[in-house]
């Protein structure tokens, strides 16, 4: 098979399956509400795991050739994260009372921006590995697939918990999802060139996805006060965690 189309091949899968667990939520109108704050505690956990187990890993690894400084750019990422923040917030609601709910919407692009970068970054795998070797592209769009699926699901229910429209949160996650042919064509056209910016890009959207977890949602679930209510989020944080962590492990490198 051509190494062009297999590599669009590859990240059309890769992309598919990583949309598979939100497009089910999305089904049954009723059952996504009922989920999306639930979902909201299991997205945490999933940003976390994918950011401490999958990039920053990978980022570290890919670095030794590059020399690239990880935790600078992780660093970076939060702080570029938090300054966006502060801008959407002041742009959007600086004559608005401050403890104003839908102040909260703010995060949306937060959210939206982190995964698009992911997605990209993830283009950039596959299409990368699958230069090397076929074998080698199949197993890497296997690991997207296995790492973006809760991480989706968690993005779909978190999104909707925000008050997204379900309309709304399947489209932007479509075009987040194809901005990984970017990345895989890049990978293509560039190959080596492009490689010594990934471990940047990893870190970077590792710092994304720690500053959403731990600025956003988990200040948000220490104001539920329902004591089993309160046990359930935090049990499914850690389900989220846990689940990224196997789904990284029980996989081929």
């Amino acid at each position: 098979m051509d190494t062009l189309l297999s590599i669009l091949l590859l990240t059309f899968l890769g992309s598919i399956a990583s949309l598979t667990g939100g497009v089910a939520l999305l089904a049954n109108k009723a059952v996504a509400l009922k989920l999306s704050r639930p979902l909201t505690s299991f997205a945490a956990g999933a940003l976390l795991g994918a950011a401490f187990f999958d990039l920053l890993p990978e980022a570290l690894h890919e670095s030794k050739n590059t020399g690239t400084d990880i935790f600078l750019w992780t660093l970076a990422g939060l702080l570029l994260f938090f300054f966006v923040e502060r801008i959407l917030h002041w742009t959007h609601h600086h004559d608005e009372d401050q403890h104003d709910p839908t102040e909260q919407r703010a995060t949306v692009p937060l959210i939206i921006i982190g995964d698009t970068l992911h997605n990209f970054v993830d283009g950039i795998a596959i299409g990368a590995t699958t230069l090397a070797s076929l074998p080698l592209g199949i197993v890497t769009t296997l690991a997207v697939a296995a790492h973006e699926i809760p991480q989706e699901m968690g993005d779909f229910g978190l999104l909707l918990h925000k008050g997204v429209p379900r309309k709304m949160v399947l489209l932007v996650n479509i075009l987040s999802a194809a901005v990984a042919f970017i990345g895989a064509l890049l990978a293509y056209v560039f190959g080596s060139v492009l490689q010594a910016y990934i471990p940047a890009a990893l870190g970077l959207t590792a710092g994304f996805f720690i500053y959403i977890a731990t600025s956003d949602i988990l200040p948000e679930m220490h104001r539920e006060r329902r004591y089993k209510f309160a046990l359930m989020e935090s049990s499914l944080l850690i389900a989220g965690i846990i689940f990224v962590y196997f789904s990284m492990h029980l996989l081929p490198e």
